[in-house]
C-alpha cells in the first residue's frame, strides 16, 4: 500500500534510526541484520539496497509465516523449543546494527498455543537478547524497527486498509518533504525534555487517572531515555525504575495483543515491587500466565510517558509499536512488566555489570510486555528536598517555556 516514494522515505528513517540509536558510526564492512516478514520484502529491498550504499554488509533473515509459527508450536516438543541454532551466537557477537520488518499476516494464529511452549521458546533465546544489549551498551550495536500494513493488522484495528495505511504514514512523517529531517527535529524537541526530567532529583513518580494511582521509585543511577531511534515510530520517553519499590494500581484501558491473545480492561495491583492480577475484562487468565513466566516478570521493567504533540497516532492500532506511542486527546502512559532497558542506567555502562544491575534494582526476565494506559491523567514528581511538581498533564509535559 506505500508508494515507492514512501518505501525509499522509510528505509532512510530507518537508517537514519538505527544510526542514531548506535551513537558512534558505522565502520565499513560492519554488518547488518535485516529481519523481515514476507510482506514487508518491498521494504527489505530498499534497505538492502541503502545499506548496501552505505558500505555495510546486508544478511537477510526471513521470520516465519503464521502457519509455519504455529506449526512449530504446534508440534515442538520440550527439546526443540530449547533448541540453539548454531551460529547464531557468533552473528549476533559481531552485529553492528539490526533493522527489523514487521508486517505479520496473522496476530492471533498463537492464541490456542500453550503459553508454557512459546516461554520456553523465548527464554531458551534469551542470550541474543543479552548479547546485543551488552554490545549497545558499549555503542557497538543500534537497532530500529517497523511496521507495514497488513490485511490482518487493519482487520484486528476495526480499520480498512488504506486508513491504516494512512496512520502508519502520518505517523512516521513519510508524508513530510524530508522524513528523516522531521525525526531530527522531533529528537532535538525530546532532548530537551530528557534534560529537564533528568536535572530533577526524584524520590518517586506518582500517576494518577480515573483508575490508575500507582507510586514509581527510579531508585539510583537512572535516566529518561527515548526518541532515539530505536522504533519508528517512537514518541515516548521512559525510563527502568527500581522494580523492587512499585505499590499502588494500575489500569491498562487499551487493548492489547500478545501471543496471538487479545487482553483488555488489565488492572494490576503492586505491592513490594510484585504485581497481581486484579482483574482483566477479557484474558485474565493468559496475563497470569504472562506474569509468572520466570521470577522477574510479575515486576516492573519501564515507565513511559508519550506527548500527544509529538504522537500523530490516534487510533489503536493492534500493534505495541504503534499503540504504545499513543498520542490521541490523552497521550498516554505505559508501563512494562517484565525487563528493564539498561541503557537507562545513568552511569558508564560499562560499569553494569550482572551484579551492579541486580544491586540497583533493574529488573530481569524473558517478558517485557506493554500495557497502555490512554485516559486523562496527572503525573507528579516527588523530590528529594520535600517539594514536588507536575510534571505531565492533559497528555503533554509540563516543562516551562524556555526563554
Amino acid at each position: 500500500m506505500l508508494t515507492e516514494i514512501q518505501l525509499e522515505n522509510y528505509a532512510k528513517v530507518l537508517f537514519w534510526g538505527m544510526q542514531k540509536a548506535r551513537v558512534t558510526p558505522f565502520a565499513p564492512g560492519d554488518i547488518v541484520l535485516i529481519r523481515t516478514d514476507i510482506a514487508a520484502l518491498p521494504l527489505a529491498e530498499k534497505m538492502q539496497a541503502l545499506v548496501l550504499k552505505q558500505g555495510l554488509n546486508p544478511v537477510l533473515r526471513m521470520n516465519p509465516p503464521s502457519t509455519l509459527e504455529k506449526g512449530y508450536f504446534s508440534l515442538a516438543e520440550q527439546e526443540q523449543l530449547s533448541f540453539v541454532i548454531p551460529g547464531d551466537r557468533e552473528l549476533y557477537e559481531r552485529l553492528g546494527g539490526l533493522v527489523s520488518l514487521l508486517a505479520p499476516d496473522s496476530i492471533t494464529h498463537l492464541k490456542d498455543i500453550p503459553p508454557t511452549k512459546i516461554a520456553t521458546f523465548s527464554l531458551a533465546r534469551k542470550y541474543l537478547r543479552d548479547i546485543l544489549d551488552k554490545r549497545e551498551s558499549t555503542r557497538e550495536f543500534g537497532w530500529t524497527l517497523c511496521l507495514m500494513p497488513t490485511p490482518a493488522l487493519a482487520e484486528n484495528a476495526a480499520m480498512s486498509i488504506e486508513d491504516y495505511t494512512a496512520q502508519i504514514v502520518r505517523a512516521s512523517y513519510l508524508d513530510e518533504p524530508d522524513p528523516v529531517a522531521a525525526w531530527e527535529g522531533i529528537f532535538q524537541q525530546a532532548e530537551g525534555v530528557k534534560e529537564w526530567l533528568n536535572g530533577m532529583d526524584v524520590d518517586h513518580y506518582r500517576v494518577q487517572s480515573a483508575s490508575t494511582d500507582v507510586r514509581i521509585y527510579p531508585g539510583q543511577s537512572r535516566r529518561w531515555i527515548g526518541v532515539s531511534g530505536h522504533n519508528i515510530p517512537s514518541f515516548e520517553l521512559f525510563m527502568s525504575p527500581d522494580h523492587r519499590l512499585t505499590e499502588g494500581t494500575y489500569h491498562a484501558d487499551q487493548p492489547s495483543y500478545r501471543s496471538g491473545n487479545l487482553v483488555s480492561g488489565v488492572t494490576l495491583e503492586f505491592s513490594e515491587g510484585k504485581a497481581r492480577v486484579v482483574s482483566a475484562d477479557q484474558g485474565e487468565e493468559f496475563v497470569r500466565s504472562q506474569l509468572e513466566m520466570d521470577p522477574g516478570a510479575c515486576q516492573l521493567g519501564e515507565f513511559s510517558l508519550t506527548d500527544k504533540r509529538f504522537s500523530r497516532i490516534s487510533a489503536f492500532m493492534a500493534h505495541t509499536l504503534f499503540d504504545e506511542n499513543y498520542g490521541g486527546e490523552n497521550g498516554n502512559c505505559h508501563v512494562a512488566v517484565g525487563a528493564s532497558y539498561a541503557d537507562t542506567y545513568a552511569g558508564d555502562p560499562a560499569e553494569l555489570t550482572e551484579e551492579r544491575k541486580k544491586e540497583l534494582g533493574f529488573n530481569d526476565s524473558a517478558l517485557h510486555w506493554d500495557l497502555v494506559n490512554t485516559e486523562p491523567k496527572k503525573v507528579t514528581a516527588f523530590l528529594r528536598d520535600g517539594t514536588k511538581t507536575v510534571i505531565y498533564g492533559d497528555g503533554m509535559f509540563a516543562m516551562p517555556a524556555r526563554n
